[in-house]
């Protein structure tokens, strides 16, 4: 089980970095509308290309940090239900849900998705809107972000089970620490501090 629990220390480190890499992307996501916002008022102008880039960022945020929302415990739960279970309870009821629903559900999606995407980049796929882009860049994040959700659905799985066996402390506690916005703000200001040396 040891073995186990690094590799889930492995998984998480993983989908944690990916994560922090992909809240930038959310300001690169905001420029874009922005500037595209401003461009449309003054110039009278927009463009497809870049209505499609905000969508594009947007998927890869939200495939890039699922897997770090579920690490977090930041992932939607039915708080009637587990507002009333024990903690032994609970990583009973989360080693249900990622076996026979998060794990299942991941496997299907990928096994659905990858021959969409090979025939996607086979054919050079652009989108059908006059000015837009190349749809096969964003299909490729599909099975990016699910392997990656699946391989933190195994970490969950693996600290539930640890859980239950009495090796570590209960996973489903909320860490206390900063939220997702509070580690952006606190990066963008070392950034910036980081400039102007």
């Amino acid at each position: 089980m040891t073995l186990l629990l690094k590799l889930s220390q492995l998984i998480d480190w993983l989908n944690e970095r990916v994560a922090r890499g992909a809240f930038w992307l959310v300001l690169l996501m905001t420029i874009v509308s922005s500037a595209n916002a401003v461009v449309r008022f003054l110039f009278d102008y927009s463009s497809n290309g870049l209505l499609e880039i905000q969508w594009y960022l947007f998927a890869a945020v939200f495939l890039l940090c699922a897997p770090y929302a579920l690490q977090r415990n930041e992932h939607v739960r039915i708080d009637v239900l587990s507002g009333k279970l024990s903690p032994r309870g609970l990583a009973v009821i989360d080693i249900i849900g990622s076996l026979f629903f998060l794990l299942p559900m991941v496997i299907l999606i990928l096994w659905l998705s990858l021959p969409l995407i090979a025939e996607s980049i086979k054919i050079n796929e652009m989108s059908a809107n006059a000015g837009g882009l190349l749809r096969w860049p964003v299909k490729i994040l599909l099975p990016i972000g699910f392997t990656l959700l699946a391989l933190q659905g195994i970490s969950e799985l693996i600290k539930r089970i640890a859980f239950l066996s009495g090796m570590i402390d209960d996973p489903n506690d909320k860490k206390k620490g900063p939220t997702a916005e509070e580690e952006l703000a606190a990066a963008i200001a070392a950034a910036k501090a980081q400039e102007a040396k």
